[in-house]
């Protein structure tokens, strides 16, 4: 699927574009999103009810704030190459920080999952009166007087500054789970045709329903022909040129060519491998 070539929603400061079930048939259980923000916009305050989120940042930088069901906090400056993850439900917000555009892919573990649909907090308390506001946060009712009415989704402002290093740690990191994982930090497994690292939950504790992996295949290398019994496998072309192959028994096999942008679906336990066609 050529995600990369889909317009984009925009939104003041930043856009985003998805490949769900409805747009990508064959992933039921996998979706993703491509997302970009500019320097000083912010993903609203968020949540998913039917999908945990997977991240990699792939380029600029961002600022994460997470909310876990137990009230605990966590606000994490992420880099190119950093990965996060967020459990179902729990509270989150994206600012792009820095002097250039922070873009990120986001994959989720549900196909059904649409990005244009989450728990936007300026969604809800647009459609709350004022009066019960009021008696919810504690404040006058005329607070909530120039509340939007509809969805932010993403909205522009200044930059915010360095997170302090004298910043209290309870303050700074009060999960016991981290959200962030530095995956470029990772010294990936070497292999004559390229390099494989991966992040699962051994590495990443939190990231409790998906693995990740950055594979880098030579010109004429080949991910060897393999499958995996135990899960699905959601793709992200990040540059050069591939092709790959899937087996589906009976017969059954499909071979199609990939480009930067492009996103590949494996099902579980079907047999595929992945060739490097272009000369980086």
């Amino acid at each position: 699927y050529a995600l990369g070539d889909v317009t984009p929603k925009q939104f003041d400061g930043g856009w985003a574009k998805q490949a769900t079930v409805v747009e990508f048939p064959v992933s039921e259980t996998l979706a993703g999103v491509l997302m970009q923000l500019e320097p000083g916009a912010l993903r609203e305050l968020h949540w998913h009810a039917n999908a945990a989120e997977w991240a990699y940042v792939l380029d600029g930088r961002a600022r994460v704030t997470t909310i876990d069901p137990e009230d605990r906090s966590e606000t994490v400056d992420f880099g190119p190459g950093d990965v996060w993850y967020f459990p179902r439900g729990h509270g989150h917000s994206i600012q792009g920080i820095g002097d250039k555009p922070c873009r990120f892919l986001l994959v989720f573990d549900n196909g059904y999952f649409s990005e244009f649909g989450t728990f936007s907090i300026s969604d809800w308390v647009g459609h709350v009166s004022a009066e019960v506001l009021a008696k919810n946060f504690g404040v006058p009712a005329s607070t909530f007087a120039d509340f939007p009415k509809k969805e932010v989704y993403i909205s522009k402002g200044p930059v915010p500054p360095a997170i302090p290093l004298d910043l209290p740690l309870e303050t700074a990191l009060s999960s016991p789970l981290t959200h962030r994982y530095r995956f470029l930090a990772q010294r990936p497994e070497v292999f004559p045709g390229g390099t494989m690292a991966t992040v699962s939950m051994n590495e990443f504790p939190i990231s409790t329903t998906m693995t990740g992996a950055l594979l880098r295949i030579k010109p004429g290398g080949i991910r060897e022909m393999h499958w995996h019994p135990n899960a699905n496998e959601w793709q992200y072309y990040i540059r050069g040129k591939a092709r790959m192959t899937v087996f589906g028994s009976g017969g059954r096999a499909r071979t199609d060519d990939f480009a930067p942008g492009d996103v590949g679906y494996v099902p579980q336990g079907y047999g595929h491998f992945i060739e490097n066609t272009g000369d980086e």
